[in-house]
């Protein structure tokens, strides 16, 4: 089964106090690396938020959106700093007999000092909320999944195709692979001749025409072309995550087509390298897009 890294999913779970609405997008990432953004007071299960989606994503870059709504989820407490307050009100008397300051101290002079008290906000931790919170996850993901895996069959479906204009390429390099020696002994001749004026050495002319054919001869390469295409096709099959044996297969069919392109010295084999290679291009884009 081919999945794709990219997706999303979202779910939305209410009781007759709280309401939970998570949601998950997904993008291409060499590893699986979850990021989550949510209130403080789910930090004890961010384990287990993790752990659940792990259960399905393998590989991407996971965003996770958790917002509550509810009353009686945050606690406010007002703080009071009593030694400064002291000194503060200590100050104040001070400062009026020093100058003789006849005004009396009022009770909004205190309050209106932002150091002297605060109100203090705490998220209580909701064993209800995380209940809901855990089912929206799950569900969130369940749909991150079916849409990740809608892209993935599109995406083999392109493989597929793309594939099989690589094998017929690769079909007609291979007809042309043993007219490479032909032409080339051809050539080799003709020179001989326009300088010796017709007397040619064969045992000579033989000699160059083997050194040549064991450097350009591209039948190895072929066969393990044809071998990397059948292993494509059959990872394309697996139930399992399959993004880096596909990309690896791809680093390898790249690096055959290049020792194809700069061993034959063939004008036709030269121009369907060109379109290996585009092939080749098109099709690794499409891996870096599976899990």
């Amino acid at each position: 089964m081919v999945y794709s890294m990219t997706g999303y999913g979202s779910s939305k779970k209410e009781s007759s106090l709280f309401g939970v609405t998570v949601e998950i997008k997904s993008v291409n990432h060499r590893y699986c690396e979850i990021n989550m953004r949510m209130p403080r007071q789910l930090m004890k299960i961010d384990d287990k938020i993790r752990k659940k989606i792990g259960e399905y994503v393998n590989r991407g870059r996971i965003e996770v959106f958790v917002t509550i709504d509810g009353e009686g989820l945050t606690h406010r407490s007002l703080h009071i700093d009593w030694k400064l307050l002291d000194d503060y009100y200590q100050f104040i008397n001070q400062l009026k007999k020093r100058y003789d300051i006849a005004e009396e101290i009022h009770l909004e002079d205190l309050l209106s000092n932002d150091n002297l008290l605060e109100i203090v906000e705490k998220e209580d931790e909701n064993e209800e909320v995380n209940h809901l919170v855990i089912e929206a996850v799950s569900e969130a993901v369940h749909q991150l999944m079916s849409m990740r895996e809608i892209e993935g069959n599109e995406l083999q479906k392109d493989l597929t195709n793309q594939l099989n204009r690589f094998e017929e390429l690769l079909e007609k390099v291979k007809g042309f692979a043993p007219t490479v020696i032909e032409q080339y002994q051809v050539r080799l001749e003709k020179r001989i001749k326009e300088f010796t004026v017709g007397i040619i050495d064969e045992s000579r002319v033989l000699t160059e025409v083997g050194i040549f054919a064991d450097k350009a001869d591209i039948n190895e390469e072929i066969t393990r072309l044809e071998s990397h295409i059948s292993q494509f096709k059959n990872i394309l099959s697996l139930k399992e995550p399959i993004g880096r044996k596909l990309d690896f297969m791809m680093q390898e069919m790249n690096r055959e087509v290049n020792t194809i392109g700069s061993k034959a010295n063939h004008s036709q084999i030269a121009a369907l390298v060109v379109d290996l290679k585009t092939t080749l291009e098109k099709m690794r884009e499409q891996v870096q897009n599976i899990e």
